[in-house]
């Protein structure tokens, strides 16, 4: 069989993750997650309290472990539970939108994928980190259904919030990333969409799996 990557993105709580999780291992392919390395820089950016951003990404050490899951270590600490806390999730947008941090982060997934054989989730995967992934996928749903899934996912974390404020947060993130001047959130060509709202985790799985069976024995 070929190897290949698959490229999916979508906006926040679309179900990016939980699906390209699902579906590598179904593959036995390597799973990236390219929000949780903006969430790294920008949880250094709250401990920094600093604007520039051309020294922030000199003074990180990112390291992405693609191991039994992934886990992040940001210069020497394991950080993959601090970054998905609120005050990380409602600058996440803002600090991914600054150039010196996506050049970084950018050269960083694209030499994760370098040999292939990659499920990359993001923002931006299908159409600047990895433009010549051989399957792209654009994940959608309703914000009332994105906002669910984010609550029942802090509940589990033990992280409060309320389903009125996840709500403007996501549509609050949505603007910010699909007008953002470097990389917008933007459906690549040549990508499939799916909507999630209301289907199950397997259902959206399996639609992929199939997409890609089709890739793999080309």
């Amino acid at each position: 069989m070929n190897k290949i990557n698959i490229a999916i993105d979508g906006p926040a709580a679309a179900g990016k993750s939980t699906i390209a999780k699902l579906v590598a291992q179904h593959f036995n392919m390597i799973y990236v997650d390219t929000g949780a390395m903006y969430r790294a820089i920008t949880l250094f950016y709250i401990q920094e309290n600093s604007e520039d951003f051309d020294e922030l990404v000199k003074k990180i050490n990112l390291e992405i472990i693609l191991k039994d899951g992934q886990r992040v270590n940001l210069n020497g600490e394991d950080v993959t539970e601090r970054i998905r806390e609120n005050d990380v999730t409602e600058k996440v947008s803002y600090v991914a939108s600054k150039e010196p941090v996506r050049t970084f982060l950018v050269e960083e997934q694209q030499k994760l994928a370098n040999q292939k054989n990659v499920v990359m989730d993001g923002r931006d995967v299908g159409t600047t980190v990895l433009p010549d992934a051989e399957l792209k996928i654009y994940m959608i749903a309703s914000v009332e259904e994105r906002a669910n899934r984010r609550f029942k996912d802090n509940e589990l974390r033990g992280i409060k919030s309320d389903i009125e404020s996840l709500k403007t947060d996501i549509e609050r993130r949505d603007q910010y990333d699909m007008n953002r001047e470097i990389s917008p959130l933007v459906k690549a060509e040549d990508a499939i969409s799916i909507d999630t709202t209301g289907l199950s985790i397997d259902e959206v799985t399996n639609k992929i799996i199939e997409l890609a069976n089709v890739k793999l024995t080309k």
